[in-house]
This record gives structure tokens, sequence and C-alpha cells, in this order.
């Protein structure tokens, strides 16, 4: 009974389905078929353009956050290392997606193997959870920065950077893990086809055949563990910030010192709000149409690499003259 119902749960994916693949069952499919934006098909050569400029523009804004920073030895400290961090973070789960969406929208190549898919969830599920986990690292530093100033470059030696990066590598590494290895062990019936742009956990869950709760709840532990822990840390690592904030003595000083955190406080924005809206709408949203909810997970693959180093070349005057001073060495 159980399997009969959970394959009548994937029903909105039978249009897509294929002729040859009706009423079969299939363990590891050899491939999965990858819709783009079911529905919109017409449009997609129109809509890969803002796709492929915010492509274009993320790959080129952290790439440049990388080169600046690893050219200019003033900027090897724990903010710029952790920047680097997040930029790496920034580019893979969008690099693993992104290439795949265009070669859909223009060369209609829609396979993709059963192993390149499993990989493909790991990776962006792994990024994703590493990019908060940057970010609170990043919140951490802001802490000691401005809360004990004078520890700042005791407690944040190069040593401690390492540890803290090995530390959100392995806790996104393990986190990740479970997702690649349940899909493997699910049998699939009816259809290979996710009417998604990349293999999402969810779309390739609701196209197996077996008992698929321990995978569902564990994607919502995962979810709401992740942004629950870092977001607790992140607050009580602000709330010090601004108890710090307010006892300073004059408001010129307040601002300012806030001011060093704005940046931080707008990539936490860029990251968590879409994250959240497209995980909770995609768990939740049945009656929202499927291309909707398709565009606000697209949002999340592309806004915050596109964001962050817009909003940290803009905030971090240090990266400001140093892409000043790149431009005009070019020039002279």
């Amino acid at each position: 009974m159980q399997k009969t119902l959970l394959c009548v749960t994937a029903g909105h994916f039978l249009p897509y389905t294929m002729s040859d693949s009706n009423g079969t069952d299939f363990t590891n499919p050899s491939t999965f078929i990858l819709l783009g934006i079911p529905g919109l098909e017409a449009a997609h050569i129109w809509i890969s353009i803002p796709f492929c400029a915010m492509y274009a523009i993320a790959v080129l804004g952290n790439f440049t956050i990388l080169f600046i920073v690893k050219r200019e030895p003033s900027l090897h400290g724990p903010m710029y290392y952790f920047l680097c961090m997040l930029a790496v973070t920034d580019l893979v789960p969008s690099t693993s997606t992104v290439p795949k969406l265009l070669s859909i929208f223009w060369f209609n190549s829609r396979e993709i193997s059963f192993s390149a898919c499993l990989t493909q969830m790991y990776f962006f599920h792994s990024f994703s959870v590493m990019q908060s986990g940057v970010l609170v690292a990043m919140a951490f530093d802001r802490y000691v920065a401005i809360c004990h100033p004078l520890r700042h470059s005791m407690t944040l030696k190069n040593s401690a950077v390492v540890k803290i990066g090995l530390a959100v590598v392995l806790r996104s590494g393990i986190l990740a893990l479970p997702y690649p290895l349940l899909a493997r062990r699910w049998t699939y019936c009816r259809t290979n086809i996710i009417p998604h742009f990349h293999c999402q956990h969810i779309g390739v869950m609701k196209l197996a055949c077996a008992d698929i709760r321990i995978s569902s709840y564990y994607g919502l532990f995962d979810l709401l563990s992740v942004i629950g822990m870092d977001g607790f840390f992140i607050a009580m690592s602000y709330t010090q910030i601004l108890q710090a904030i307010f006892r300073l003595p004059t408001k010129d000083a307040r601002l300012k010192t806030f001011g060093t955190c704005i940046s931080h406080l707008c990539a936490i924005s860029a990251l968590y709000v879409p994250d959240l809206l497209s995980s909770l709408m995609l768990r939740f949203g049945h009656n929202v149409p499927l291309h909707v909810l398709i565009f606000i997970a697209s949002v999340y693959h592309l806004v915050p690499p596109v964001l962050h180093p817009i909003i940290y070349g803009v905030r971090t005057k240090q990266i400001q003259d140093r892409l000043l001073q790149l431009f005009t060495h070019k020039e002279t």
C-alpha cells in the first residue's frame, strides 16, 4: 500500500513521462531527464539571457575578490580569508547547476547520468550548508573585532582560521552525505523525468517507489537545524556586538563601528531569505504553479553569488582601493 501511495504522490510528473517508461519499475536508472522550467519551454531562450548574465557577473565578481585578496598582502587577514571562503562557496553551487541549465535552454541537452545527478545533489547541498557556516565564521570575526579588539590578532591567528574553515567543511560534507546515499538505495517508478533544472533532492525523492519519509524528515531537519543553529550563533554574536556599540561614547563612533557590520548583514539576508523561502515553498507550496517554484529556486542559486561580491566590493574600502589600483595600473 505504501508503495502505491508514494507513486501516486509523484503523479504530477506524469504529463512529462516518456512513453517507453510508463509503468516501469527500475533501480538506479542510468539517466534522469531534466526539463528546465516545465510549461515555459517556448521562452527558454529568453529566460536564459538574465540567467547567463547573472552567472557571468557572479563568476567575474567572485573571482575578482579571490584575485584581489591573493594579490594584496595587506588583505591577508581573517576577514578577507573568510570572504574568500564565501566566494568559493558561492561559485561551486551555481557552477554545479547553472551551466546545465543553460545547456537545457540552448541545446536541449536534458539528460544527466544517475551518478552525475547524485554528485550534483551532494555538492549543491554541501556547499549551501558551507555558505551558512562561513557567515557564522564572519560573524565571529566581527564579534572579536568589535568586542575584543585588542585580542583580535591573537584570537584569530592563521591557524585558528584554518581550524574554523576545516570545521565548516567537515560539517557541511557530513550533513550533505545522507542525500545521495539514501537516493542511491531507492527504487524508482513510472518516470525518470525531473521537472526542474537540476537534481534537487525533493525532485528526485518524489520519483521513488519507496518509503521516503526518512529522507524527507532528514531534509527538513537539515534545513531547520542549519538555519536554526547558525542563526542562533549569528544572533548571539550581534547581541554582543550591539551591546558593545551602544557603550561607545559618541554617535559617530557608534555609526562607524556598526558600518563595519553592514556588509555581513547584507550577505546574511542575501543567503538566508531566498534559501528559506525556496525550501519552504517547495515543501509546502502545493498550490503554487511549478514554474513559480522553479523561479524561486533559481533566485537562491544566483542571487547570493551575484550580490555577495557586489556588497563587499561597494562596502569595503580596501577592496575598492585595490580594484581601482588594478584598473589604473592597466590603463597606465
